[in-house]
């Protein structure tokens, strides 16, 4: 992200916002019950148990990547972070079934789009976890420090700043 500075120059702009991608109960990666994120194996970020289906873009950024069973959607922003965004835990088994995209590879998207929804029912109904994790997957690279506030946010909700490597 860039800001224009009082004298017309671009300059480079090293914290951002984080957006809440669904509204619910915010929660430390690292209470997940899914090992591949609750370890940070995957990357610093976030998880929200969420108390409604439907899933916007926490980032203004481009679509690089949706699972064929839609329950996985990966984005690059312009500082080059590689964010993923994961819909449940072990929803790969449901085939695509409880989620439906609204986005496509290629596209770019604004922060609080809406990018998915998916069936919070239909996932508890087959004796799944909603939770809704996000996780910049390069995140050793770009990011110094990541901070998560609060216990509950509404979608859309700014929940936090990220501060780039320089």
């Amino acid at each position: 992200m860039e800001a224009i500075s009082m004298f017309g120059f671009k300059k480079k702009v090293d914290i951002l916002e984080v957006h809440a991608p669904v509204s619910g109960k915010l929660v430390a990666l690292s209470e997940t019950k899914d090992p591949v994120f609750s370890t940070g194996a995957m990357g610093q970020g976030f998880a929200i148990e969420p108390s409604d289906d439907a899933i916007v873009s926490p980032f203004d950024g481009k679509i690089t990547v949706i699972a064929e069973t839609k329950h996985a959607i990966g984005m690059t922003t312009a500082e080059g972070l590689e964010v993923l965004l994961h819909l449940g835990i072990d929803t790969v088994e449901l085939g695509g079934k409880p989620f439906e995209v609204f986005a496509k590879v290629g596209d770019k998207v604004k922060k609080g789009q809406k990018l998915a929804s998916m069936s919070r029912k239909d996932i508890q109904d087959k004796g799944l976890l909603t939770t809704v994790m996000v996780v910049v997957t390069n995140s050793n690279d770009k990011i110094e420090t990541l901070e998560i506030e609060g216990k509950s946010c509404a979608v859309g909700d700014v929940i936090g700043t990220l501060k780039l490597k320089k």
